[in-house]
């Protein structure tokens, strides 16, 4: 019973009842295109079957093969720039005419613009980078580096994590849907309870205690376990958007500095401005040994991630760390520069805080409208809302959740459920006031029905 429950964590999981009611809703043409894909692809939870079938993405919107638009503040959180972007368009088309791959051996200027971009945006420009093909594989080298650094092969991250679907980052990972009937998992894997604000084993502590106590917990375990290489975190978790104080990441540097424990940021869905900063860590000042980053840094088109680890740790050059056929990305390079330029030439840093500062004060007007509303989190344009059955048990409304999905996709507007009962969104950083208060006005909607 209790394995079942953690299969579905996600409120937009493909087996659900509200799934299937989604599916008789659609019409023949969306139907046969969804019955295509489910006949050549291999199932898997969340994803098949698939919500619809589209035939466009441009800005902030999916168009499905009907014609019928949906705003779109989930985009598996790749699309900081929005998709089809003219910048990223424009130049991808003009590395293709150029050079459209690189062999391995080889290098050329775009490759070397785009790590300096990476590595010019961080707090002390001590890093050098290597390039992988997707965010997992870039948690695996973090995770390589950080064993060949410190002879230690050792990792403690945190329960309910997510750092990707490969064998070894599910072994770092903390979600139980990723690891069901996976046999043994990779070994030195050691778990620790996240920060959780809201969620805690603390009674009504502050925020402060609540960071001390997890973080004692954390020392303890270091003690206790030994041998410890790496602490692998989100340092704001993407799906429920929890979000530390300032003192629990100075005190993690600490307890990292003390015990020769390198430290890891999987920054993979939530760098490039989502939090307000260009890199999440920024926000508090300090700075990891190993950086992960991806998702967006494709701009929203091409599959691009990388790893950006402190030049002190630049140790393995007898060792074929990232031996990937794309290791010099010509095509992803081509996208990290044009992504970054188009941040830094539209201002979507203050966009993000202006709109950010908007969202969060129409949801406490809903806060207070709507007791089924817990709690609401928000950094930059990293935004949940937890749904709950009463405000004093905290327990998850996970029905509700469902409900308002299907909701607001049959009104034009995607997003993702976290944890069962968490409204998650991650909008471009293009998104303006008017797709915001349509976003709002139909959560609004969909909780006056529901409710």
């Amino acid at each position: 019973m209790g394995s079942d429950v953690n299969l579905q964590r996600e409120g937009d999981v493909n087996t659900s009842d509200s799934r299937m009611n989604w599916l008789k809703q659609l019409n023949e043409a969306s139907l046969r295109k969804i019955d295509e894909d489910e006949r050549i692809f291999l199932k898997q939870s969340m994803s098949t079957p698939c919500l619809n079938s589209i035939v466009d993405a441009e800005g902030c919107y999916l168009t499905d093969v009907n014609g019928k638009q949906y705003l779109d503040f989930h985009g598996n959180s790749a699309h900081q720039v929005g998709y089809k972007n003219p910048y990223v368009v424009e130049a991808i088309a003009k590395q293709l005419n150029e050079l459209p791959f690189i062999p391995r051996r080889y290098t050329s200027d775009i490759v070397v613009k785009a790590a300096e971009k990476l590595v010019n945006r961080t707090i002390s420009k001590d890093y050098k980078v290597l390039f992988t093909p997707s965010g997992s594989a870039a948690v695996g080298l973090a995770m390589k580096i950080a064993r060949k650094a410190t002879g230690r092969h050792k990792v403690i991250s945190m329960w309910e994590s997510f750092h990707g679907a490969g064998l070894d980052t599910i072994s770092a990972g903390g979600e139980y849907v990723f690891k069901k009937d996976m046999g043994p998992m990779l070994p030195g894997m050691v778990k620790v309870m996240p920060y959780n604000g809201y969620r805690h084993f603390f009674g009504n502590a502050h925020s402060l205690e609540i960071a001390e106590r997890s973080l004692d917990y954390l020392e303890y375990t270091i003690q206790h376990e030994g041998e410890i290489g790496a602490i692998l975190l989100e340092p704001i978790r993407a799906t429920d958007t929890h979000i530390p104080p300032v003192e629990y990441f100075i005190r993690l540097r600490e307890i990292c500095d003390t015990y020769g424990i390198l430290l890891i940021f999987d920054e993979v869905p939530t760098a490039l401005l989502r939090s307000g900063r260009f890199y999440v860590h920024q926000r508090y000042g300090i700075e990891p040994d190993i950086l992960v980053l991806g998702k967006g840094l494709g701009g929203g088109m091409i599959p691009q991630a990388a790893v950006l680890a402190k030049s002190k740790y630049d140790v393995a050059g007898e060792v074929s760390l990232g031996h990937y056929t794309h290791e010099k990305p010509a095509l992803g390079s081509a996208a990290i520069c044009a992504t970054i330029d188009y941040i830094d030439d539209f201002a979507l840093e203050k966009n993000c805080s202006v709109q950010s500062q908007f969202i969060s004060g129409q949801l406490q007007h809903l806060y207070e409208k709507y007791d089924c509303i817990g709690d609401i989190r928000i950094a930059g344009l990293l935004i949940s809302i937890e749904l709950v059955t009463n405000r004093k048990t905290k327990h998850k409304h996970h029905q509700l959740a469902e409900k308002l999905l299907y909701y607001c996709l049959e009104n034009g507007l995607s997003f993702k459920v976290s944890g069962g009962n968490c409204i998650t969104w991650h909008p471009p950083l293009t998104v303006n006031e008017e797709q915001i208060k349509f976003a709002l006005n139909c959560l609004d909607e969909g909780l006056a029905i529901s409710t």
